[in-house]
């Protein structure tokens, strides 16, 4: 096979498929710290500024949530860029 050393990171199905986990397992990961952290900044501005209204929390929450949806819909609409791999030349 002497293709088979150029196609080291040639896509197939399997690769793809496990792909595709690993951003949705990256994208969950990374919204739900994005909303837990604008959901505790906007606990600590409700406490500590705002006399402990609700909408600070509410807030904080959004936007947390807001730049993790935003970072998922960069990261699947990158088809081709495959995080954290190197493909060395044997």
């Amino acid at each position: 096979m002497f293709l088979s050393r150029y196609l080291v990171g040639f896509p197939t199905a399997e690769n793809m498929a496990d792909e595709y986990g690993r951003k949705w397992d990256r994208c969950l990961a990374d919204t739900a710290v994005k909303t837990v952290t604008g959901l505790g900044v906007g606990i600590a501005f409700s406490l500590l500024f705002f006399k402990r209204r609700t909408w600070p929390v509410s807030l904080g929450s959004g936007f947390g949530l807001g730049m993790g949806y935003a970072n998922c819909q960069h990261d699947f609409r990158s088809p081709f860029l495959i995080h954290g791999r190197m493909v060395k030349d044997q």
